[in-house]
């Protein structure tokens, strides 16, 4: 019951992605709990971050279950994603229904405008650290894992995954300086990634985001684009780059934005299978390797593969910022992007940037401005 109180506050008060979530467990279970050392903490985290799929999630599903055991751990991981995927649900069903009010139209659209200049910051910011405490020849191999991705997210659509697992692969292959020597777990991903394509779509397209995702929760965006919009044509562009910006304004793992996409391909049902297949990765990989996190963490072959999956995953999140902006239709949301631009340059968070856009969508649509 403790497990499921303490995660399910940070479920619902988790507004504003991984950095609130990773703050928010830390002062539950390192500064007042006291459930877990410092330096545990810290090695669970920086081996998630070394996982594909989102790690907060991650983080959350191993401090959960290091508190109170494998059942917990579930429990945790529960609590921790319920909250906004519940919230997700009700936005999908009131979004994407046959007549949509205006003012929520207008709420989707504001924010959609909005967010095309939060994930192209995130990307930059994102690009800088990836960047730093390279060597030249290291630092000239990344710019071009991340020029790969930029051109994967913006011309190969579904396919970008492919782009982020052989970009690892190679940087694994130039430290190892042999094939051979290829540590096991990428080439299992890069065969996973051959093979799950031939499942059902919505299925591949979850998959790919719980499981074959690097570099953060703004990744998934080049991941379910091409498949949710270009491939089989489950949502238009208007309607994802407002699914993207009602994901950030809801609390929990940015994740669940999958959810919406099932919603779009398959109805209620369609929700709930795509968030099952999308997280249940997190939990299957904590129950199988939380005890090697500290090894993990020290393993210069993960280190290595993510070192080119990362930079190649952050060109995607540029490049996503590309079909997002075609999303965009009318004039005024042009100049909401502008306006969110400016907020962000002028140091503002995230968060009320995009709430600000929604703002501004819903009094458009009230003054009967067009809509997407």
């Amino acid at each position: 019951m403790t497990v499921l109180r303490e995660w399910g506050r940070i479920g619902v008060l988790g507004f504003g992605g991984p950095p609130a979530h990773v703050a928010l467990l830390r002062e539950a279970v390192v500064d007042r709990r006291r459930w877990l050392a410092p330096r545990e903490f810290e090695d669970a985290f920086a081996a998630c971050q070394l996982l594909p799929g989102p790690a907060s999630t991650q983080l959350a599903i191993y401090c959960a279950g290091r508190v109170g055991g494998p059942a917990a751990a579930i429990l945790g991981g529960l609590a921790f994603i319920l909250p906004g995927l519940a919230a997700i649900l009700v936005i999908a069903v009131a979004t994407l229904s046959a007549s949509p009010p205006a003012w929520l139209r207008g709420v989707g659209a504001g924010a959609g405008a909005a967010v095309v200049p939060v994930v192209a910051a995130a990307g930059l910011s994102l690009g800088r650290a990836s960047l730093a405490g390279r060597t030249r020849e290291g630092r000239a191999r990344a710019l071009g894992y991340l020029a790969a991705g930029v051109a994967a997210a913006v011309a190969t659509g579904p396919w970008v995954v492919l782009v982020l697992l052989v970009a690892g692969l190679l940087e694994l292959g130039l430290r190892r300086r042999s094939v051979a020597a290829l540590h096991a777990w990428p080439v299992v991903l890069a065969v996973a990634a051959g093979t799950a394509s031939a499942l059902p779509a919505l299925a591949w397209t979850a998959f790919k985001v719980g499981a074959l995702s690097y570099g953060g929760g703004f990744v998934i965006i080049p991941l379910m684009h091409g498949d949710a919009v270009d491939a089989h044509g489950w949502m238009t562009d208007a309607e994802f780059t407002g699914a993207v910006a009602f994901g950030q304004l809801t609390p929990g793992p940015v994740t669940q934005t999958v959810a919406l996409v099932g919603y779009a391909a398959a109805g209620l049902g369609g929700a709930l299978l795509a968030a099952a297949i999308a997280f249940a990765p997190s939990f299957l990989v904590v129950a199988l390797g939380g005890d090697g996190f500290r090894r993990l963490r020290a393993s210069t072959a993960a280190r290595a593969f993510l070192d080119g999956a990362g930079p190649a995953a952050v060109g995607a999140i540029l490049g996503a910022a590309v079909p997002l902006a075609t999303g965009l239709s009318t004039v005024w949301q042009v100049g909401v992007l502008g306006a969110a631009a400016a907020l962000l340059l002028a140091g503002r968070s995230p968060l009320p940037v995009l709430l600000a856009g929604g703002a501004a969508g819903a009094v458009a649509a009230l003054a009967g401005a067009p809509l997407p």
